[in-house]
């Protein structure tokens, strides 16, 4: 393996043992090194950010088009990177394994997979099957000896199961199956927060911050270890885009282009 890549999860796994970090979510190159530039000690991509700048909609790339991100996320910074891998793009645990182990091998230094199935009437995978999907991972990431940080996910709370014992049952199913960070987006509450730092304990649980109901420093003193916030910088970036475009075909106007960051200050970031 790669002495810098091995250093980078090396980094990572560090990161992961004590104190709280901010995991920001770039969504393309130059997004990545300006976060690098502002010192965050380790980025995640987002399946959706990186979608919509492909013109796509989340969840709607292929395994090959999210591998190729991957390894150019990598190769553009030089602070550990967690591939946000959705599903594993495979609903067999074999499957998993496969693609799992090609992740690895991307110059990634941690790797998420999640239990959604993408059928909004049965949007979670069976519970067994879901605890075997992460045991393959847990398999791919040994067999290659990256040393890859593994994270698991449980989606109830974003795609309408927001029950929590599942959560809290699935979560600690796959701590069991030899995942090492616990992820469960949506839940918001300090009692369901409490809830899943305590069940998983003593591995760290990664929170999502979409909008702004916490700050770092709250989450630190509920036992979060880790602060991710997904696709909100990319649609915080398409928010001023949205903006100042429909303000100039409706109106005819360009008040929205004032407030753009200044050529020389974005051009000088990426200046080498």
């Amino acid at each position: 393996m790669n002495v810098v890549v091995s250093d980078r999860v090396r980094e990572f796994r560090r990161l992961h043992e004590s104190g709280c970090f901010v995991i920001p979510n770039p969504w393309d190159l130059g997004s990545a090194r300006i976060l690098q530039g502002l010192g965050f000690k380790a980025l995640a991509t987002t399946s959706a950010g990186f979608a919509w700048s492909q013109g796509h909609a989340d969840n709607a790339v292929t395994v090959d088009m999210v591998l190729d991100h991957l390894r150019a996320i990598s190769a553009a910074v030089e602070i550990p990177v967690n591939a946000d891998f959705e599903g594993g793009f495979a609903v067999a645990p074999e499957g998993v394994a496969v693609n799992v182990s090609a992740a690895v091998q991307t110059g990634i230094a941690g790797v998420s997979i999640e239990d959604s199935t993408g059928d909004a009437a049965d949007p979670l995978f069976e519970f067994g099957l879901s605890v075997e999907r992460i045991h393959a991972a847990r398999r791919a990431i040994d067999a290659s000896g990256t040393g890859v940080l593994l994270t698991a996910r449980s989606e109830g709370f974003i795609v309408g199961r927001p029950d929590l014992d599942e959560t809290l049952r699935r979560l600690s199913a796959y701590a069991e199956a030899g995942a090492e960070c616990l992820y469960a987006p949506g839940i918001r509450t300090t009692e369901q927060i409490t809830a899943v730092v305590k069940a998983v304990a003593p591995k760290p649980v990664n929170v999502l911050v979409g909008t702004d109901f916490a700050t770092v420093s709250q989450l630190a003193g509920l036992g979060v270890r880790r602060i991710s916030v997904g696709g909100a910088l990319a649609r915080t970036a398409w928010a001023g885009f949205l903006a100042a475009a429909k303000e100039i075909a409706t109106d005819g106007t360009f008040k929205g282009l004032a407030a753009a960051v200044p050529f020389a200050e974005i051009n000088g970031a990426f200046t080498r």
